[in-house]
């Protein structure tokens, strides 16, 4: 069964489509509207104020991904969520690193590679990094605990 496509050469209906996005870009584009709003903001608050007519379903797809990857957290309010950011742009970037670092099976191999390929000063500023690290008093044998994090200096305390 034919169907009516809107033209009347029996062809496709020409649409202009919005160029695709690259992976991970729209989840930047939710987080950073989120982080823009100061507190807790709803999916609604967010659809707003996205550049783009995205749909309120994938408003919420999109948020609940980045929930999923513990990269929002968020709280009942009513009916609905109000979604507020995990971590800042840093944060979120050495979650993603170390997300990757964790689907690799040879993770050593990994790890030189990315060494490896650091800029001197960015290979200067890890070493320095994991020298403090491993001054910590907390930190057992093997070097920093297994939160991933390497320095804490800049978390508050309490």
């Amino acid at each position: 069964m034919n169907r009516p496509t809107g033209t009347d050469d029996g062809g496709t209906q020409d649409s202009p489509r919005l160029p695709r996005r690259g992976q991970g870009q729209l989840e930047s584009q939710v987080l950073t509207v989120l982080r823009s709003a100061g507190g807790p903001a709803t999916a609604g608050w967010v659809q707003e104020h996205l550049d783009g007519d995205l749909a309120y379903t994938t408003v919420i797809t999109i948020l609940s991904r980045l929930y999923a990857k513990k990269a929002v957290t968020r709280t009942r309010q009513g009916r609905s969520y109000v979604w507020t950011p995990a971590s800042d742009e840093a944060g979120l970037a050495a979650l993603r690193m170390r997300r990757v670092l964790d689907g690799e099976r040879d993770r050593e191999a990994v790890l030189a590679r990315f060494v490896s390929a650091l800029s001197p000063g960015d290979e200067a500023r890890l070493r320095a990094l994991l020298s403090r690290a491993a001054d910590r008093p907390d930190d057992g044998p093997d070097g920093p605990d297994d939160s991933g994090r390497l320095d804490d200096s800049a978390a508050p305390e309490g």
